[in-house]
């Protein structure tokens, strides 16, 4: 069995547990002095650092929530200086507002040791060359899973996202042996690859791949390990973590989180732990981030972890696949969408009405987001020319905010559904299975 850290790895329960308590005492500790935030909200809560005596403790502290994100944008939630700062991430907000995410050197090697850990689990090594295709910029997979691997001493082709044929021609001439991107990516890098003639067995070296960003089923890995003969491995994080942090090893059977760096909580709908292996709310506690604390974050996920040892004979806790969320967020193409982001684009617009409806489906795993929204009366026309430049208008605007490509319709007026109580904006016709 290799490690990359074989000490943590494999630290028994009870020391990981003692460590855990150690590290969040220190973190509430140095929160509450640096983060008037965070102060103030223990204060509210009447909660002091030195009540955290036990790590059932930690449900005396208060929630962090998305909305706190936006309404501390840009650097509110920041605890060091930028001059401490060596990275700055965004990604997309609730509003339209990004969250911003600073990181310290600290930071980003314990985001690449989390990831080492990982890649070493299910195989990868220094002998292996890493084609990464996801995104390089400000959303933080591309370079996240860049600087792991090469602190791993892979070789990295940082390829970033589309030009599918150039991903497959560099795929088939150089000795790559593992991928990573998003789930539906590689199903349409399989797809061009049948459009080629080009069987990825025989005419590639790749045996491993790294998939996240998206909701998938095991189904989806079933159909994608049988269709390429790439063992694929799931991902989980998020860029309020630090970003993707979380691998599965090669027993498939549940990312491992470095229980050293993440102390998760799954909560009933009251707020209370459920026991080992049922499903429930994911609140996440960052034990060693340094530039933007995060305690007691409600992710909106809902899943099950154990802390079951991993025939891998690894001994922290694992994290089952995401099954849903409990609130509106969509992940569309591996991208958060906020269907309030959707909402204030179309309140921009005077020719539109508040009436829209999104409807997702996912031919070939591949997600497709279609918008309708009603047009004011006022602005009823047959000019083709002017409902042409209208949804063009709507088109670049969302595409602006969401950072994704979303068919646009323009609907007569009282023409899309109406709902008596709470609307409903969403149709998700897309399948995992």
């Amino acid at each position: 069995m290799t490690y990359w850290n074989e000490k943590i790895e494999t630290m028994p329960k009870e020391d990981l547990k003692a460590m855990q308590l150690e590290l969040l005492k220190e973190l509430v500790k140095n929160t509450y002095r640096d983060s008037k935030f965070y102060r103030e909200r223990m204060d509210a809560a009447g909660v002091k650092p030195e009540d955290i005596k036990t790590l059932d403790d930690i449900r005396k502290l208060p929630f962090m929530k998305k909305t706190d994100l936006r309404d501390n944008y840009p650097d509110k939630l920041f605890v060091r200086p930028y001059d401490d700062l060596v990275r700055i991430h965004v990604s997309s907000g609730t509003t339209g507002k990004p969250t911003v995410v600073g990181y310290t050197r600290n930071d980003l090697d314990n985001w690449a040791e989390s990831l080492d850990r990982g890649m070493v689990s299910f195989g990868m090594s220094k002998s292996d060359m890493l084609q990464n295709a996801h995104g390089y910029g400000l959303f933080t997979g591309g370079i996240g899973v860049h600087d792991a691997a090469t602190r791993l001493g892979a070789t990295v082709l940082p390829i970033s996202t589309g030009n599918t044929n150039r991903q497959i021609d560099l795929m088939c001439d150089l000795p790559v042996t593992a991928i990573a991107g998003t789930p539906s990516y590689l199903f349409h890098i399989a797809d061009t690859c049948d459009e080629r003639g080009i069987d990825i067995r025989k005419d590639t070296k790749l045996r491993l791949a790294i998939a996240g960003g998206e909701p998938w089923s095991e189904s989806m890995r079933k159909k994608l390990q049988d269709r390429t003969g790439i063992r694929v491995h799931n991902c989980y994080g998020a860029s309020e973590f630090y970003g993707p942090m979380f691998l599965e090893c090669k027993e498939q059977c549940g990312v491992h989180v470095w229980a050293d760096l993440a102390l998760i909580e799954i909560l009933d709908n009251n707020d209370n732990p459920v026991p080992d292996g049922q499903k429930g709310n994911v609140v996440v506690t960052m034990l060693k981030k340094e530039a933007f604390p995060l305690i007691r974050y409600r992710i909106g996920d809902i899943t099950s972890i154990t802390w079951e040892r991993c025939k891998c004979g690894r001994t922290h806790p694992r994290l089952d696949r995401i099954t849903g969320r409990s609130d509106d967020m969509l992940v569309v193409k591996g991208i958060n969408v906020f269907p309030s982001q959707i909402e204030a684009v179309i309140g921009e617009m005077p020719f539109l009405s508040p009436f829209y409806m999104i409807t997702l489906d996912n031919k070939n795993y591949s997600d497709h987001m279609l918008v309708e929204v009603e047009l004011n009366e006022n602005s009823l026309t047959d000019d083709t020319t002017e409902l042409a430049k209208m949804a063009k208008k709507l088109d670049s605007r969302l595409k602006e905010v969401l950072n994704i490509k979303a068919e646009v319709r323009l609907a007569l007026p009282k023409t899309l559904q109406r709902f008596e109580g709470k609307s409903k904006h969403v149709i998700d016709n897309r399948s995992y299975e």
